[in-house]
């Protein structure tokens, strides 16, 4: 959606790197916000962006209207089961569906053979792989590591928004995701984990924490202590006005 980082990027050169085209698109999907204000308040860099997608040797970007993607108001309603219901689905209601009817739009419209999403929006690359296998777009999802800062902030195009004594704290959240894989590899149990983890971000000044989860990494729904396989530890949080999430995903075998 623009705002363009390091963690974009890296999608880009990835594409370059396994592609003969590269395709980018840029477009602030106005139905997959919640709020008017956050979606007035995202960020616009294009100039900017075109200037870096050009450095990178992106061989087309793909930069429509909103009227050109919704000529009329989409009335489509997608159901994601389960996962619609947790984190982002719950917090969030209808933001999905948003996601879900772009992503077709864009996926109808460039046609490619791999597409390549950031694990930093990990509900997000779930729900874009059940799309693609309900739908049958014939392609392969690419899921790409998140790109952090040299302080662990995941990258996000929101961060630009941060003051600066926010920015400071910002990546107390992803050391707090850290030391929580570190006590459930040692054994402590989730609950436990999940409410000091929840205590030690909300007495971060000027930080409220939205939720803090810890669940099935393929599925995204709630798991007992003695779950054994991928583990993801998931995180949403108002640093003032700006919302940022960010995860972790490691694998438990006892």
């Amino acid at each position: 959606m623009g705002a363009l980082h390091e963690g974009h990027l890296s999608l880009i050169r990835k594409s370059k790197k396994q592609n003969k085209i590269t395709v980018c698109s840029i477009f602030v999907n106005p139905i997959q916000f919640n709020s008017q204000e956050d979606f007035d308040k995202y960020p616009n860099t294009l100039e900017q962006d075109l200037a870096l997608l050009e450095t990178e040797g992106c061989d087309l970007v793909f930069v429509p209207s909103s009227s050109e993607m919704y000529p009329t108001k989409p009335s489509t309603k997608f159901d994601f089961g389960a996962l619609e219901h947790v984190m982002e689905g719950a917090f969030r209601p209808g933001h999905f569906n948003g996601v879900a009817i772009v992503v077709s739009k864009l996926f109808n419209i460039v046609r490619p053979t791999v597409a390549y999403f950031g694990q930093k929006d990990l509900q997000q690359t779930l729900v874009v792989k059940q799309l693609v296998a309900d739908l049958g777009f014939q392609l392969i999802l690419d899921i790409v590591e998140t790109a952090r800062e040299k302080d662990g902030l995941a990258m996000s195009s929101r961060n630009i928004r941060l003051q600066p004594s926010l920015r400071e704290e910002a990546p107390l959240v992803y050391a707090e995701l850290l030391k929580a894989k570190n006590k459930l590899l040692k054994g402590e149990t989730i609950e436990m984990v999940s409410i000091l983890a929840k205590h030690s971000i909300n007495a971060i000044k000027n930080v409220k924490i939205e939720y803090f989860e810890i669940a099935d990494a393929a599925t995204l729904q709630p798991i007992k202590n003695n779950f054994k396989g991928e583990v993801a530890i998931c995180v949403a949080a108002f640093f003032g006005t700006v919302r940022l999430i960010d995860n972790l995903i490691f694998t438990k075998n006892a």
